[in-house]
C-alpha cells in the first residue's frame, strides 16, 4: 500500500454551494416544487458529508465503501468524496519511552535498559493498512530492535578492543536507529533518533559486577604504570652508557634496574637508602 493524493476541493467553494443549495431548497418549498427542494436538499447533505478539516501535520486517510481512495494532506477546510470513512492521522514527531528491559548482554551478564525512540509518521496509508494500530506496533518493534542490539555488545570492558553499551553511545545509538528504522518502514514511519537513556547492570549482580570493574580497572593501571616505568628505567639506563657518566657492568645495571623500578612502581614514595660501601661487599 502507498500513499496517494484524495481528491478534494476547497472547502469554502464546498460551503458556498451547500449554502445556495438550502437556499434553493428553501425557495422551491415556498414555491412548492417540493420533488425540486427535496433533490438540493438531498445534494446538499450530500455534499455536506464530505466537508473534511485538516489541522496543520496531520492527514486524513479516506475510505469510500472499504476502498482506500487517497489521503488529504492540505490543511484546512476541505471538500473530499461524500459519505467516505475519514482517519485523521497524525504527523507530527513524537517520543516514545521504552520500558526498562532485562537482556542479557553478549557475555551473558543480565543487563538494565532502555531508550527513546523519536519517530514520526511519512506514510499515513501505509501506517492505517499496512499494521494494525501502528502506535502498538512501534512500541513492541522498538522493544525488540533494544533487545537485538543489547546482546550484540558487552555492557562494558577495559581492554577498548571492541564496542561496548556504556563506552559507545553514539555507534550503539546509529545502529538502534537502524535496526529500528528496518523494522518500522512497514508501517510508514521514519525513525528520526533513537538513544539509551538508562543502562545498568541488573541488581542481582551490580554489587559483584562493580568489584570486578574495580579490579579491572586496578589491573589495568598497574599495566599502564609498569609498561611506562620500563620505558623510563631503558631510556636512563641507555642515556647513562651514552654519555659515559658511569660504567655499568651486569651486576651494577640489575641492581639500578631493580632500584629505578622500585621507586617509580611502588604505591607510596620510595625511601631514600644511603650506600657508603660498595655494592661488590
Amino acid at each position: 500500500m502507498n500513499e496517494r493524493k484524495a481528491w478534494s476541493m476547497n472547502g469554502f467553494i464546498g460551503i458556498v454551494i451547500i449554502a445556495l443549495l438550502l437556499a434553493g431548497t428553501v425557495l422551491s418549498f415556498f414555491e412548492e416544487q417540493f420533488i425540486l427542494g427535496g433533490i438540493l436538499l438531498v445534494l446538499a447533505v450530500t455534499l455536506a458529508s464530505g466537508i473534511t478539516l485538516v489541522q496543520p501535520n496531520q492527514s486524513v486517510v479516506v475510505i469510500f465503501l472499504g476502498k482506500y481512495m487517497g489521503t488529504i494532506r492540505r490543511e484546512g477546510i476541505t471538500l473530499t468524496i461524500p459519505f467516505s470513512i475519514r482517519r485523521t492521522i497524525s504527523l507530527r514527531v513524537r517520543n516514545f519511552n521504552s520500558n526498562r528491559l532485562k537482556v542479557n548482554d553478549v557475555n551473558g551478564n543480565p543487563i538494565e535498559i532502555a531508550a527513546v525512540i523519536v519517530f514520526k509518521v511519512i506514510d499515513a496509508a501505509k501506517a492505517v493498512f499496512d499494521v494494525d494500530q501502528y502506535e502498538k506496533f512501534v512500541e513492541i518493534q522498538s522493544e525488540t530492535a533494544i533487545r537485538t542490539v543489547a546482546t550484540k555488545y558487552p555492557y562494558d570492558t577495559f581492554e577498548h578492543e571492541e564496542l561496548t553499551l556504556r563506552g559507545n553511545a553514539e555507534e550503539v545509538s546509529s545502529e538502534l536507529t537502524t535496526e529500528l528504522q528496518d523494522r518500522l518502514k512497514v508501517a510508514g514511519v521514519e525513525v528520526i533518533e533513537a538513544r539509551l537513556t538508562h543502562l545498568a547492570y541488573s541488581t542481582e549482580i551490580a554489587q559483584a559486577m562493580l568489584q570486578r570493574q574495580q579490579a579491572s580497572a586496578i589491573i589495568s593501571a598497574r599495566k599502564q604504570i609498569v609498561d611506562g616505568a620500563v620505558g623510563m628505567v631503558q631510556d636512563a639506563i641507555e642515556r647513562i652508557e651514552k654519555e659515559g657518566i658511569v660504567e655499568l657492568d651486569d651486576e651494577r645495571r640489575v641492581a639500578m634496574i631493580n632500584n629505578l623500578l622500585v621507586s617509580i612502581v611502588s604505591d607510596h614514595g620510595a625511601q631514600p637508602v644511603i650506600n657508603t660501601g660498595s655494592l661488590y661487599q
